[in-house]
């Protein structure tokens, strides 16, 4: 297949043609007959392109083009329109439409457009495999890849945020692959991971005899990152005083060793990364605003996996072939009762979590298949975050309630009236979720 199409249109028999057309060239085509249609399926049907009809009843195609927009920035859109409205269609492509398609529409036209919109389209890999590390279906997660595929062919600055273990390296990485510098050398260090000392030798290099046991000139990292991309991890752990040499490296494009008196130039892109919150960090006078905003060209936030249960069982898929291919131990499988408890529970560490628990049960499991009590033990205080249906709707219930109680100072009267229920079924419900209208007489 060589591209996701989303199609939309209110004339189904326009629709029908579009789609015949694009399938016969192997496109994957979904069809709906309105904008409020297309939002609805972006969350199981990632388009790598949008046709759309300019003029659309309750959401036409300029509202359309501005929530995709704001949804999943890097996705082109092609506007379709009649003679009458080419002037609008003239204002679409100002707003940020790839380009229009004037009906009726020539099959020549049609796939020329298509052609040229996907090879132009931030979310269109030409490196198929350039974020082949990032396992998701999670439209959030498609969204940051998005981002990230965008951004790769700049050399802007990147920070990626979010909390440990969300795959920040991973992200960084996949940006390199993707860029023009995919062929130099991708050099990743932790600034919260050594010494201040050491740090500055690592990252600037040293001149033979700078300090005691430098028996030997040191290039440092920015140089051994020369045409390259260099990651800077936790640089909110970096001290205040590398901060004003760094910032200094990223102004003049040079690099001063330690102990040198001479500089040397150097074609790096830096990317960094944090869970660090950097605004508070600024505030509080631990990190240089005027670094903060070199290094933050573009955000990339990284999701924790909690928004993103869909890609537990796909994960953990992969890394049970990841341990098998590494010969850490026999292929096994979890059992579905145990894959469930995975889904359903807490997860602080992320994905780094997530791998630790997968390696622990494929470790201790006598059976090809692991099994729940296996899962238990390993999550131990973490399991069984996510509630059961009954859990939510009875939490939910027991809210409401007592937001209309506090509305109606305790008068189950007319909280009755509010919740459009008879007065003895509200009790009913009080006294199931062990509420006291009088509690909240005396609040008010």
């Amino acid at each position: 297949m060589r591209g996701r199409i989303l199609l939309v249109d209110d004339d189904p028999g326009l629709l029908r043609l579009l789609s015949i057309r694009l399938r016969a060239e192997n496109y994957t085509v979904e069809a709906v007959e309105s904008a409020v249609a297309a939002l609805a399926v972006l969350g199981r049907f990632q388009p790598d392109l949008v046709i759309s009809d300019l003029r659309m009843d309750k959401m036409d195609g300029i509202g359309l083009l501005q929530e995709l927009q704001s949804r999943t920035p890097g996705l082109n859109v092609l506007i379709m329109t009649a003679h009458g409205t080419i002037p609008d269609a003239v204002e679409a492509t100002k707003s940020g439409a790839f380009g229009f398609l004037t009906k009726p529409i020539e099959k020549e036209e049609l796939l020329a457009n298509v052609e040229k919109a996907l090879k132009n389209s931030g979310t269109s890999a030409s490196t198929e495999d350039w974020a082949s590390e990032i396992i998701t279906r999670n439209a959030t997660m498609r969204d940051r890849l998005n981002q990230a595929r965008m951004v790769a062919d700049t050399d802007a600055r990147v920070l990626i945020t979010g909390e440990s273990g969300t795959g920040k390296e991973l992200l960084a990485r996949a940006v390199h692959r993707a860029s023009k510098r995919a062929d130099q050398p991708f050099v990743a260090i932790n600034c919260s991971a050594m010494a201040e000392n050491l740090l500055e030798s690592e990252l600037f290099g040293h001149a033979k005899g700078a300090f005691t046991g430098a028996t030997t000139a040191h290039k440092g990292l920015f140089q051994a990152a020369d045409g390259g991309t260099l990651l800077l991890d936790e640089i909110g752990d970096m001290p205040m005083r590398l901060q004003v040499k760094l910032l200094r490296v990223l102004q003049e494009n040079q690099v001063r060793p330690v102990g040198s008196t001479e500089s040397v130039t150097v074609d790096v892109r830096t990317l960094s990364a944090t869970h660090r919150d950097l605004r508070e960090m600024m505030a509080s006078g631990q990190f240089r605003e005027d670094l903060y905003y070199r290094l933050n060209v573009v955000n990339i936030e990284m999701p924790p996996l909690d928004e993103r249960r869909e890609d537990i069982p796909l994960l953990v898929s992969h890394f049970l072939r990841q341990l098998t291919d590494q010969g850490d131990a026999e292929r096994k499988v979890y059992a579905p009762e145990a894959l469930e408890l995975l889904v359903m529970a807490e997860w602080p560490g992320n994905i780094r979590q997530l791998y630790n628990v997968v390696r622990q049960n494929v470790a201790l499991s006598n059976s090809p298949v692991i099994s729940a009590e296996l899962v238990r033990s390993a999550l131990g205080a973490h399991g069984d975050k996510l509630p059961s249906f009954s859990e939510a709707r009875d939490e939910f219930t027991r809210n409401y309630l007592s937001q209309i109680l506090q509305i109606t100072g305790g008068n189950v009267s007319q909280a009755a009236r509010l919740a459009k229920r008879n007065r003895t079924d509200f009790y009913k419900l009080l006294a199931r979720h062990d509420l006291n209208p009088d509690t909240f007489k005396e609040a008010q």
